[in-house]
């Protein structure tokens, strides 16, 4: 099991997928291998989707020797009671199905329990290794890197350069080498770009397709749910693009499930690294002060409710603030990500930035949600192209304030539950 190369067609992992060599992947995202979405959805290929901080935690716990361990996330959602696709037929019924989970009480607070994962052989990548195993991994590369290294009973390591013993300072080894079986030279350092993505000029707003303009309406008004000193995670796609317009006069610390803190604004062409990419594979850069860790170090930070606010997108959104936002059953599988750890966490706004409408003019926001939930009533703040609704609860959705041009008729009859509207609501963005 490897955590990275299966998301792109032919590159890792995907070799094997290509030759029909794997059973079973347990994986919290599918990313942009369209091989892997077709196998999965015509039944050759069974897919154990698991929240990416569970699944971090499931290989750490693997490798420290502990069997289980107990977590909120996924509580309330087929994580929880089970019912997640594994295999469909070729008739596209469902013949595998996730099952429950034991849960447990603690202090108030229900858990689900989750067994960890360890390997016969873990496939590790690194930066540098010495001759006594020890590792470095280079910026986000350490990522699900170094918890893998520790759960496998053969760990084998493929590094860009090793080097003679004491050449790497102690307080610099990420993985030491009790861990590590073997190492070999990596003889050809292709490092894949998924997303190559660079830093473009605002200046041309004006002259984007009307949809990319909506967009942007509710990233820019999203934008200003930052606050000065926050530590936020920010969400692939519109959510990560309102990074590009924080008020230049506060800072914010933006934090990525793979293993950042303090990401910087997209790089220039010239500034582009390989090993520095945001969770949705992106390029980024990282600005002064910010540091590096491990997958499970990073979604830890995440569960221990260290982040102030999260910015996610969403397929539907419910009036009690249930969030659906990774799955449609038996067509669309991206994988459930981070999502389901990070609306999970307790002390967490969550934001959910999405168009209100489908693009056959059905409405996204619901009284009861119909797809597979992310989270049970999470939701604190709902931003659309039309309005933004706050969550309250044991009451519903409050509208607060509406789109240039969105009357609150409009909003009614584009929404699929009922909501009150604020005394001061008013045209804001």
């Amino acid at each position: 099991m490897r955590i990275q190369d299966y998301r792109i067609d032919g590159v890792g992992l995907g070799k094997l997928l290509n030759t029909r060599q794997v059973k079973r992947m347990v994986a919290s995202y599918v990313g942009e291998n369209k091989e892997f979405a077709r196998q999965y959805l015509s039944g050759e290929l069974e897919v154990e989707l698991v929240p990416q901080g569970t699944l971090a935690e499931k290989i750490r716990a693997g490798g420290a020797g502990i069997p289980a361990f107990y977590t909120h996330t996924g509580i309330g959602t087929l994580v929880e009671t089970g019912g997640i696709p594994i295999k469909y037929a070729k008739d596209g019924d469902v013949e595998i199905f996730s099952q429950p989970h034991c849960t447990g009480v603690f202090n108030g607070k229900r858990y689900v329990m989750e067994q960890s994962i360890s390997g016969d052989y873990a496939l590790v990548k690194a930066w540098k290794a010495d001759e006594l195993g020890n590792l470095v991994f280079r910026a986000s590369a350490n990522n699900f890197n170094a918890p893998m290294a520790t759960a496998g009973k053969v760990t084998i390591v493929e590094a860009e350069e090793i080097v003679p013993v004491g050449e790497l300072k102690p307080d610099q080894i990420h993985i030491p080498g009790i861990h590590v079986h073997r190492i070999i030279k990596c003889e050809k350092n292709e490092k894949n770009i998924e997303k190559l993505t660079v830093r473009q000029d605002q200046a041309g707003e004006a002259g984007l397709p009307a949809a990319m303009q909506k967009r942007i309406r509710i990233i820019k008004r999203a934008a200003r749910e930052f606050k000065d000193g926050m530590y936020a995670n920010l969400g692939i796609g519109m959510p990560m693009l309102a990074s590009n317009y924080i008020d230049p006069g506060i800072t914010v610390y933006l934090q990525s499930e793979n293993g950042v803190l303090g990401l910087g604004p997209f790089p220039t062409q010239r500034e582009v690294d390989p090993d520095l990419i945001n969770a949705g594979k992106e390029t980024v850069t990282v600005l002064q002060g910010g540091s590096f860790f491990s997958s499970d170090v990073s979604f830890g930070m995440i569960r221990g409710s260290r982040i102030d606010m999260s910015v996610l997108g969403g397929m539907e959104v419910s009036q009690t603030g249930d969030l659906a936002n990774w799955i449609v059953p038996g067509k669309m599988v991206k994988g459930m990500g981070g999502a389901v750890d990070l609306v999970s966490a307790s002390g967490t706004r969550v934001v959910v930035t999405m168009d209100h409408c489908s693009k056959d003019g059905s409405p996204k926001i619901l009284k009861r949600c119909t797809l597979p939930l992310t989270g049970v009533e999470c939701v604190n703040r709902i931003i659309t192209d039309m309005c933004v609704f706050d969550v309250v609860p044991g009451k519903g959705l409050l509208l607060r304030e509406l789109a240039s041009g969105c009357s609150v008729d409009q909003v009614r009859a584009a929404t699929g539950c009922e909501f009150t509207v604020a005394s001061d609501v008013a045209e804001t963005y």
